[in-house]
């Protein structure tokens, strides 16, 4: 198959329906978070700390099916099919959840969501990247993944009014507002595979591409290094995302300012990755890059020492803590799509995404 042009659509265009999709991802994402206390504490399931780090890693083994398939389907026939087909899937599965009679059927549900998630982060950021103007990628992008924080932060929201008298699968329900989508993304997502960047396409060949180009002699050392950063970028999140409202609860918070320190995790992530994608795209993508996940390192190592501090302390560090992760994500999206041809950058994403997926399923499983 030869590689055609797309019809052409408005960047904004394609950055809103872009934020919609990855808004229910990063709800999707963060309510097995947001639930863990209630959980936890639902005696019929009998759950403990180990089956909360379960579950998260039966999310993590999803991903990496989702992520490389998705990428590399994307790239051979265009990102519509692979996109709805995702989409539909992270309803089905957060029905499931919501409706799941007991922990084995709700780990098949979170299995089906992580397949789901993992497809959906590479092929909106390939479907944006395919769309944006050059000068402003970074910022698309990150404006693109700033979405992850707005559906955590609704789920954190929902939970702290709705977990103390509503039974936690009821956050789940919303997963099925993706459904309202697929007609609407099938009639606008162009069909055809991505156009060829102009400034590069004496160079590309037009062949269906293959994750074994990834590897080739001009590409192979950034590729490990990028698979590594995409890696520990998640392993952050993941744990983050998955141990932050417990973690708080068992160091005397209440439930309802667990959540608000999450919901300040996830917005500082969001806005902070726009700033910071204002710099990179000045040409400091690198540098940004490796300056946030040094900052998340250092806000997360004093986070524990911050117990006695006021409460607005403690929301400005658990901020800070996710502009240098979460945000460290989109960034690392960006230098694979600063540094892959467009034919293969849905393939690029999702391999690199799928092998750092496996951050989830290899990350913490137990608090004790």
């Amino acid at each position: 198959m030869s590689t055609r042009p797309l019809p052409v659509l408005s960047a904004p265009r394609v950055l809103f329906l872009g934020f919609l999709i990855l808004s229910i991802d990063g709800y999707d994402m963060f309510t097995l978070g947001t639930v863990g206390p209630a959980l936890l504490a639902y005696a019929p399931w009998g759950a403990t700390a180990a089956t909360l780090g379960t579950l998260a890693a039966v999310t993590g083994l999803g991903m990496p099916i989702g992520s490389t398939l998705a990428g590399w389907l994307s790239d051979r026939t265009g990102r519509r099919l692979p996109i709805v087909v995702a989409v539909g899937l992270i309803s089905m599965a957060m029905l499931l959840a919501a409706i799941a009679p007991n922990v084995v059927v709700f780990g098949i549900a979170r299995f089906a969501t992580g397949v789901a998630i993992g497809g959906l982060s590479p092929l909106v950021a390939a479907l944006v990247s395919d769309h944006a103007p050059p000068p402003s990628r970074t910022l698309y992008l990150a404006v693109a993944y700033a979405a992850y924080g707005a559906g955590g932060a609704g789920s954190a929201f929902l939970g702290a009014v709705l977990l103390t008298h509503t039974h936690f699968q009821w956050l789940f329900l919303p997963g099925l507002l993706p459904l309202l989508l697929l007609s609407p993304l099938w009639r606008v997502l162009p069909a055809g595979r991505p156009v060829v960047d102009p400034a590069r396409a004496s160079g590309e060949a037009m062949s269906a591409p293959g994750p074994g180009e990834l590897f080739a002699v001009p590409l192979r050392r950034a590729t490990l290094l990028l698979w590594a950063a995409a890696f520990l970028s998640l392993a952050l999140i993941y744990s983050t995302s998955t141990w932050l409202p417990t973690v708080l609860l068992r160091n005397g918070y209440a439930m309802t300012s667990a959540l608000q320190f999450t919901a300040a995790f996830i917005l500082g992530a969001s806005l902070g990755s726009i700033g910071l994608a204002l710099l990179a795209d000045r040409g400091h993508l690198r540098a940004v890059t490796v300056g946030g996940f040094a900052a998340a390192a250092v806000v997360l190592a004093l986070l524990p020492f911050a117990r006695e501090q006021s409460t607005l302390v403690v929301l400005l560090l658990c901020a800070l803590a996710g502009v240098g992760s979460l945000a460290g994500q989109a960034l690392v999206v960006a230098c694979m799509v600063d540094l892959y041809p467009a034919r293969l950058r849905g393939t690029a994403i999702g391999f690199g995404q799928g092998f750092a997926g496996s951050a989830r399923s290899s990350g913490p499983r137990t608090l004790r």
